[in-house]
């Protein structure tokens, strides 16, 4: 018997996923949540062995949940659900140790597969969701998609060098060196065109 946390901002597509997962046999469904921080609580009290996360949802997104029960619970096996799979959150969720993507168009048989599929210690990525990760154009290194990623989020310069562990004039070479990469000119422009080539 597989266990599984259920967190899905579409209540449509979580009841019906919490319905149908258990009808293939061998899953049982512990809880459900809403948003991310609910996904995170769930987790932690419940304890699955696969959680199955929307990557965009309300509060906290699927990588922010991610990332916060990875600290608690290093081992713990995760497939992410998501419509639009852009390279960059491709690229963090497998640095966080994300270990499935499926399509949220996908058939519960199919996610029933995967799931089995990840709790015996398998990883397993939609080739429609590779294919769109693969295509990468991006010309910003890890780091400078760091800034752009905390600039987006609203942080000041002295602020994003207190969260990435960095000198305040390394933030400003960076943010320099991906303004001069994307031909704009703040760090707020960078930082939107990045997201609108669906780097970040």
């Amino acid at each position: 018997m597989t266990t599984v946390v259920l967190a899905d901002d579409e209540v449509l597509l979580r009841k019906a996923l919490a319905a149908l997962l258990p009808l293939e046999g061998g899953i049982t469904v512990l809880a459900e949540a809403e948003d991310g921080e609910q996904a995170v609580a769930a987790t932690l009290r419940h304890r699955p062995d696969v959680l199955v996360i929307d990557l965009e949802m309300p509060t906290v997104d699927g990588l922010g949940a991610v990332a916060q029960i990875r600290r608690a619970r290093p081992g713990q096996v995760i497939l992410m659900l998501t419509r639009h799979a852009r390279p960059g959150v491709l690229r963090q969720a497998l640095k966080l140790g994300v270990q499935g993507f499926v399509s949220k168009a996908a058939e519960p048989e199919h996610i029933t597969a995967v799931i089995r599929t990840l709790h015996a210690g398998k990883r397993w990525i939609d080739p429609d969701v590779s294919a769109l990760a693969v295509v990468d154009d991006c010309p910003l290194t890890e780091r400078e998609l760091d800034v752009l990623r905390a600039t987006r989020e609203g942080y000041s310069v002295a602020e994003i060098a207190g969260r990435l562990h960095l000198a305040e004039g390394t933030v400003r070479n960076y943010l320099s060196n991906a303004m001069r990469k994307t031909q704009t000119r703040t760090r707020h422009e960078a930082a939107r065109y990045a997201h609108e080539h669906d780097w970040l």
